[in-house]
């Protein structure tokens, strides 16, 4: 397949801006790169998703881009690889954290109707999103970290364990990319988007891209 007009994909890069497990793809906002022979995914060409939620299914860096490609295209998945690729606009990290968050509420309620009377996961999200608002401490988000997260243990064997986790996931994200950059805020998106259940996808899809929007200048 061939796709003369560039397209929007999405795709992380490494710190250092490159690619691959060797490194040798480098990569320049604005610049295109190409790949040189068959187009095969996993093994050759330039990689990344069609929609942002894909993308945080296929995460390999701490930098997250909107891109374009063109040429050349082979499809795997939800993941796909072309021949020619740029990338177009960073998407920062508080697009993460906001995600995270928001599946951790779309989840919420079923929890709650399991353990109507434990508040330690909705209390969780409340923090969190103050301390998005810069309206909570670290010292405050971490108590409810932990609450949390002693929540999502208890409810373990139970069918509301994703929505445990999720919140879990949301407060995790806000907490631990403050003290370790971008690397944690991933890994909570990431089990937000797995915890979710398929008939969330739609929303979330929704959530991303109006995030996206809101951030991306």
């Amino acid at each position: 397949m061939i796709n003369d007009k560039p397209k929007l994909c999405y795709r992380f890069v490494k710190n250092d801006m490159t690619s691959d497990h060797d490194g040798k793809t480098k990569w320049e906002i604005g610049k295109w790169n190409k790949a040189e022979g068959k187009l095969k995914c996993y093994k050759n060409g330039l990689h990344a998703s069609l929609t942002p939620l894909q993308s945080l299914n296929n995460i390999y860096g701490n930098k997250w881009f909107i891109a374009e490609y063109r040429g050349k295209i082979s499809k795997d998945g939800n993941k796909f690889c072309a021949s020619e690729m740029r990338l177009i606009k960073e998407i920062p990290i508080i697009v993460i954290k906001r995600f995270a968050l928001f599946c951790a509420k779309d989840c919420l309620k079923n929890y709650e109707k399991k353990y109507t009377n434990d508040n330690r996961v909705s209390e969780c999200i409340r923090i969190t999103e103050l301390y998005l608002d810069g309206k909570a401490t670290m010292e405050e988000l971490s108590a409810a970290w932990s609450a949390a997260w002693s929540a999502a243990w208890s409810a373990a064997r139970s069918a509301v364990w994703s929505a445990a986790r999720s919140a879990e996931s949301a407060a995790w994200s806000a907490a631990r990319s403050a003290e370790s950059a971008a690397e944690s805020a991933w890994s909570a998106a990431r089990s937000a988007v797995w915890s979710a259940e398929s008939a969330a996808e739609k929303r979330q899809e929704k959530e991303l891209k109006r995030l996206i929007k809101e951030y991306v200048k």
